[in-house]
């Protein structure tokens, strides 16, 4: 998944986790338009992602409309293994011990997928800017008020 070039740009792009906070833009806030911030190309998902997201719907043809276009992106640790659950559960004891309260420990799973797979995640969650703190994560924060 790493890193893709476009050669007759000459440019590489980092390969994308969108996060379930970006995702509520997309769904929620009429005109958000994602491809200003990253290319559709280069978007992947995780489980933890589509089960975030879809949870959130009320109405049937959302849902049905939303678990569509989901599950049509690329999904990276599919099937969630132990290795993940572990590196999950590392990185809420590195934050711990950082003095840093995780809200989520999904995160840590979503966090933990796009370590993996070298990806850049792209949020609207503090919990990312603080797992960036003390890991790898390649955090990258959307504004999107403002």
């Amino acid at each position: 998944m790493r890193r893709r070039t476009e050669p007759h740009l000459g440019r590489v792009n980092a390969v994308v986790l969108v996060d379930t906070s970006v995702w509520i833009e997309v769904f929620r806030t009429r005109g958000f338009d994602i491809h200003r911030h990253v290319d559709f190309d280069d978007i992947v998902t995780c489980l933890p992602v589509i089960q975030e997201v879809l949870q959130g719907f009320d109405h049937e043809r959302d849902y049905r409309l939303a678990r569509e276009a989901m599950l049509a992106l690329p999904v990276v640790e599919s099937p969630l293994g132990q290795d993940v659950v572990d590196d999950a559960v590392d990185l809420y004891r590195r934050a711990r011990r950082a003095g840093i309260t995780v809200r989520s420990s999904v995160d840590c799973l979503i966090a933990a997928c796009a370590i993996r797979h070298d990806l850049a995640l792209l949020h609207v969650d503090r919990d990312f800017t603080n797992l960036a703190r003390v890991s790898s994560l390649e955090s990258r924060e959307l504004r999107t008020r403002g």
